[in-house]
């Protein structure tokens, strides 16, 4: 099987995800596990909500690949962060933290399975929900769990594209969480988060559309893009949903709050292994 994945906003193919069967807020990380830590996450909810959220993507047409989920990775509903897909190669590197360590593995035991190429970033740790790929170019964040060396090495593999390293505050997980990129000229942003350099650059090539405090605290800027100007996202990020249905797209709302509890939503929870590149 080839893997193909050249933007964040190609049309869906298929996408890697895993059931939230063991989730929990074990080591707290983020603002948002900080919140809910004393509550917790209700599993079947979770569970509910995940199924809904993968019968949605399969209504789109989109192939969903189910990981085997383990009671060792609580936070493994989050497949996005342990690689990335550019060009026809899946890229899987160390995870940045103790509690994640050992999901690169089951990851490349079904990459191994399918015989899907990757390459083995070992050594070097690069989160997926820190890479955003846009054709030519590939924003990386600079964050806990990425290392500006490892985007350096990461600059080695890959000559032929221009690799821009996005330093952001340590309020936020992953580049994700505060910028993302939805079309060849729009992005969602919170602003305020982002190395003020770098926004000006971002700005330059995108119009961004900014989240407010209250639906940053919702994930408002971590939709997924599905291709054809689709977009799912939280029903109750109501003002990020109207300034995208002002732009033309096409909203596909699933609830899937119980999930974000832990602090990533719809981007945090797939990993695409085929986007079929528009024409």
């Amino acid at each position: 099987m080839k893997a193909m994945c050249s933007s964040e906003y190609d049309p869906l193919k298929k996408v890697i995800l895993c059931e939230p069967q063991y989730m929990k807020i074990k080591d707290v990380i983020n603002e948002t596990q900080k919140y809910f830590e004393d509550e917790g996450i209700h599993i079947k909810t979770a569970m509910d909500q995940h199924r809904q959220f993968t019968e949605a993507l399969r209504r789109e047409g989109i192939e969903v690949v189910l990981l085997p989920s383990s009671e060792r990775y609580p936070e493994q509903v989050f497949t996005r962060d342990v690689g990335f897909t550019l060009g026809e190669r899946v890229f899987v590197a160390e995870m940045g933290t103790e509690i994640r360590t050992g999901e690169e593995q089951v990851l490349k035991s079904w990459l191994q399975k399918e015989n899907v190429s990757y390459l083995d970033l070992t050594g070097d740790r690069i989160e997926g929900g820190d890479v955003l790929i846009d054709r030519n170019t590939i924003y990386v964040g600079i964050s806990n769990r990425t290392k500006i060396e490892a985007i350096e090495k990461l600059k080695n593999h890959l000559p032929q594209f221009e690799i821009v390293p996005i330093p952001f505050t340590d309020t936020y997980l992953h580049l994700d969480c505060v910028f993302n990129i939805i079309s060849p000229e729009e992005a969602l942003i919170f602003p305020g988060e982002i190395d003020q350099e770098q926004l000006k650059l971002l700005a330059s090539r995108y119009d961004l559309i900014e989240v407010s405090e209250e639906e940053q605290f919702t994930l408002g800027t971590n939709v997924l893009s599905i291709g054809g100007k689709r977009i799912m996202t939280l029903p109750v990020n109501k003002n990020v949903n109207r300034e995208l249905r002002k732009r033309g797209y096409e909203l596909i709302e699933v609830d899937i709050t119980e999930i974000i509890k832990s602090g990533g939503a719809f981007r945090c929870c797939t990993m695409p292994i085929v986007r079929e590149k528009a024409e």
